[in-house]
């Protein structure tokens, strides 16, 4: 009986230990939001929807599966504003806003999709616009889910809205990033390793207290 006891207390080991790793080894297809800081890219710390560039900025999007802000692919391709607006001059009462849109590779795109070529846009909008108003003014059709979460910029995805896929690219049941939050960062221990603690302790004290009884005996 002690030899059964120990070998589930190490069965349920090896699953808690082995949890973790398959957790992180999904990511979440999405558009991930940037902002342009002197020569590098920043993930930005608010979503589209509520952010309110000045004139002069340049924000990115890029199309890809990764796991967090860390991990998260950067925008690729065109990055000057004054190469970007060259043919947007300034008019009073508007602001200007540089978009870089980089649709991703092909090993990121959802099944049967192809990406389309990265573009860069000039959006002219009134000075109080937020980046999804000025993203609107040029790379529509957009789709949002019900969260608000930006699913599609100018229709691509067709389908699909921030899923969490396995190494493989392949769909789960995971939750999806929120409108204004990046994907699910590495924290603390997680409810299942609390629970698989506690079960690893009435194991152990279920093999304690048989071996008190065989002594006993």
């Amino acid at each position: 009986m002690i030899r059964r006891t120990a070998a589930l207390v190490l069965a349920a080991l090896l699953l808690i230990l082995a949890g973790p790793g398959q957790a992180q080894a999904a990511g979440y297809r999405y558009w991930s939001f940037w902002e342009r800081e002197g020569d590098r890219w920043i993930y930005a710390t608010e979503g589209p929807a509520t952010a309110r560039p000045s004139d002069g900025a340049v924000q990115g999007f890029r199309f890809a599966v990764s796991e967090n802000s860390a991990d998260a692919s950067q925008p690729r391709g065109m990055t000057s504003f004054a190469v970007i607006c060259a043919r947007t001059p300034a008019q009073e009462g508007s602001k200007r806003v540089a978009l870089v849109l980089d649709f991703g590779t092909a090993a990121d795109a959802p099944a049967g999709e192809n990406p389309p070529a990265s573009r860069a846009f000039c959006a002219r909008v009134p000075e109080d616009a937020t980046t999804a108003e000025a993203l609107a003014s040029v790379a529509e059709p957009l789709r949002y889910d019900t969260n608000a979460l930006l699913c599609a910029i100018s229709g691509y995805p067709k389908t699909g809205c921030g899923e969490q896929v396995t190494a493989g690219g392949k769909p789960t049941a995971g939750e999806k990033p929120t409108a204004t939050e990046e994907p699910e960062k590495d924290g603390g221990p997680s409810v299942g390793v609390y629970a698989g603690g506690a079960l690893i302790a009435v194991l152990a004290a279920a093999a304690v207290w048989q071996a008190r009884r065989r002594g006993r005996g």
